[in-house]
């Protein structure tokens, strides 16, 4: 089974992403290759970048930045559940991706976000442009939530349509296949 980090990444009150993570958390969890665990920066609430040292040297000062790099370091994959702020993704997202370097290498991604809209997809493609500077491969198989809010139910509940569902299935086959090829490269150190 592959290691499956599932990171929410929007942080302020009233937040909605929780409520998308929460669902493609479940659905992951039914697919037999991932062990998932959902990562909300909303709870670990890391400061802002605050190590002396380039992420690159894994010389952490800070028990916040330990954690957080054992938490990656042991990620065969991810997903990114992303909304959009101004055309962009969260900063909360930004700053939890540049306080590691060498724990995001050589692992895929894949994108859920949400908006009004766009789906968040101006988001989810400055975050994979951003993913890439990390050695993370973003998949080009994504979900995309337009006017997201008009899915959420009275019990803060998603509820998504039969595309939704089968773009989220073709986007789980894709990073099972990645994955499969990116531990090579990451076991072979050079």
């Amino acid at each position: 089974m592959y290691k499956l980090k599932i990171i929410s990444s929007t942080v302020r009150p009233g937040r909605k992403g929780p409520i998308v993570a929460r669902w493609i958390t479940e659905l992951a969890k039914q697919n037999k290759n991932f062990n998932v665990e959902l990562i909300d920066l909303g709870e670990i609430n890391l400061p802002m970048m605050d190590e002396p040292n380039h992420p690159v040297l894994k010389k952490y000062q800070h028990e916040h930045t330990k954690q957080w790099s054992a938490k990656i370091e042991e990620a065969d994959a991810f997903i990114f559940v992303t909304g959009e702020y101004d055309y962009n993704y969260p900063a909360p997202l930004r700053n939890a991706l540049e306080y590691l370097f060498l724990e995001w290498n050589y692992k895929a991604a894949g994108i859920v976000s949400y908006g009004g809209i766009s789906g968040g997809t101006r988001a989810a493609n400055s975050l994979k442009a951003d993913l890439s500077t990390f050695k993370i491969v973003p998949l080009t198989e994504a979900v995309n939530f337009p006017f997201f809010q008009q899915n959420i139910n009275e019990q803060n509940e998603l509820e998504v349509t039969d595309s939704s569902h089968r773009a989220a299935q073709a986007m789980f086959k894709e990073l099972i296949r990645w994955t499969k090829g990116l531990k090579g490269i990451r076991e072979d150190k050079g």
